[in-house]
């Protein structure tokens, strides 16, 4: 990444947000994959959308045909960057036209160092709790070999 102060890699990690986005909701795949390092990775919540999307390719062909199955159409809400740890956080509405659906949710994304690109992004959806699964974590994500918590602190009630 260019040596850019604080100030100005927040303003770059929001205007490629943004940039995103707005590649999103034209389903311009090359707008939305010049934001990303070719292996970027999107994590969802489980059973949804095959699973994690492994590329900058393959998460700019998914919007594509959200847009053209389902008339989707983005908002980010809210957006707070970390520029010393290469972090932002959103907050989104998708539209769902064609079905009439609103869907709410949030997002964390991780940036390169090297390039600034987006390298990573984690969506979390704003829904019931599925009863059915006993774990609710994003899909395909190695939350033990990331160092998250696996087990309550001893001595948590049971």
């Amino acid at each position: 990444m260019t040596d850019l102060d604080t100030d100005g890699r927040a303003e770059r990690m929001e205007k490629l947000i943004r940039t995103y986005f707005e590649g999103c909701n034209e389903a311009d795949a090359e707008k939305m994959t010049s934001c990303f390092v070719p292996d970027a990775v999107h994590y969802f919540p489980p059973d949804m959308y095959d699973g994690p999307w492994t590329s900058a390719r393959r998460i700019a062909e998914g919007w594509q045909a959200a847009v053209d199955k389902l008339g989707s159409y983005w908002v980010i809400d809210r957006i707070v960057t970390d520029a010393d740890r290469r972090e932002a956080v959103i907050e989104w509405t998708h539209f769902k036209t064609k079905q009439g659906v609103v869907l709410r949710g949030a997002e964390w994304y991780e940036f390169d160092d090297e390039s600034g690109l987006i390298k990573e992004l984690r969506a979390y959806y704003a829904s019931p709790q599925d009863r059915g699964l006993d774990k609710l974590e994003l899909g395909g994500m190695d939350y033990e070999g990331r160092g998250y918590s696996m087990a309550p602190p001893e001595g948590a009630r049971d």
